[in-house]
């Protein structure tokens, strides 16, 4: 009898156990209010187009006049393109296509990403929208309202405080400048002065056409989009003249490439052309992803 006790709390600590055990079986978290972690949703986009049959055979001709003039052959083998080298097609492709005209040659290309997040707590959307932002930030624009101009505003307004509560007259220098500085981005005068050159492609001095047609960020083109014009080189003698839209739908990042190289130097390539061209070509690729 002076066992039973003891036989008694050692069935109670295997009852207990087993509670304990059946508990954990059953899910039942022993610590309770542990945050439970739902993944981030996928991309909208699981696979992505044939680049090289991404463009019509229309919009070719249109984009790539030299091609016209062409054999039947030689034009085919144009219009077929030539396929970026990837490593994995699921993820990036590209196509590239270029016909040289008698009075210029153009060429265009195509680069589709399909961005992936490996990061549960972030989804394959958020991660392409940080690979487009790099590419905005490198082609010097930025879709979000940027932390400089602001402060710089507020500088300025400062400065002109502080002189005003001091009694200081302000410089008219500096009203000039601040004059000069908002005219400069107007694109009345500029557009005006462009007009006749950059619609002719007559010979002239290229520093108006480019003033016209800055890079900027793009209104109603998937889900964030830009364009980078990119006129010649300085001190460069080759009119060359490409433009890029870069535009992300979903988890996926489109980058079209448009340029032109004039046969001859004293010609100057239409940039307001290749910039509506780029930008339509753009618009029907999107439009195409979408369907």
């Amino acid at each position: 009898m002076a066992y039973v006790p003891g036989v008694a709390l050692l069935a109670a600590l295997v009852v207990g156990c087993s509670a304990g055990a059946d508990s954990n079986a059953n899910g039942t978290d022993s610590k309770a209010g542990t945050p439970t972690v739902s993944p981030a949703p996928p991309g909208k986009y699981l696979t992505l187009p044939a680049p090289c049959r991404a463009v019509p055979r229309s919009t070719l001709k249109d984009l790539l006049p030299g091609a016209a003039e062409l054999p039947g052959d030689q034009q085919d083998k144009v219009f077929r393109g030539s396929a970026a080298v990837t490593y994995d097609t699921d993820r990036k492709v590209g196509c590239n296509w270029k016909a040289d005209g008698p009075n210029a040659t153009r060429s265009l290309s195509i680069d589709l990403e399909r961005v992936v997040s490996y990061d549960p707590a972030v989804s394959d959307d958020d991660r392409a929208d940080t690979v487009y932002a790099k590419k905005e930030k490198a082609a010097g624009l930025s879709s979000s309202a940027p932390a400089g101009p602001p402060d710089e505003k507020d500088k300025k307004d400062k400065k002109d405080e502080a002189g005003e509560g001091s009694g200081k007259a302000k410089d008219p220098a500096d009203g000039d400048a601040d004059a000069t500085d908002s005219a400069d981005p107007s694109p009345s005068g500029s557009d005006n002065a462009s007009s006749g050159e950059s619609t002719g492609g007559t010979p002239g001095s290229s520093s108006s056409p480019e003033e016209a047609l800055p890079s900027r960020i793009l209104d109603n083109l998937g889900d964030a989009a830009f364009l980078q014009d990119l006129p010649k080189k300085a001190g460069s003698t080759a009119q060359h003249h490409t433009v890029s839209v870069v535009f992300r739908t979903s988890n996926v990042v489109v980058t079209v490439r448009y340029a032109e190289q004039p046969a001859l130097v004293t010609q100057v390539p239409d940039g307001k052309e290749l910039q509506e061209k780029a930008q339509a070509l753009a618009r029907k690729l999107a439009e195409t992803l979408s369907e």
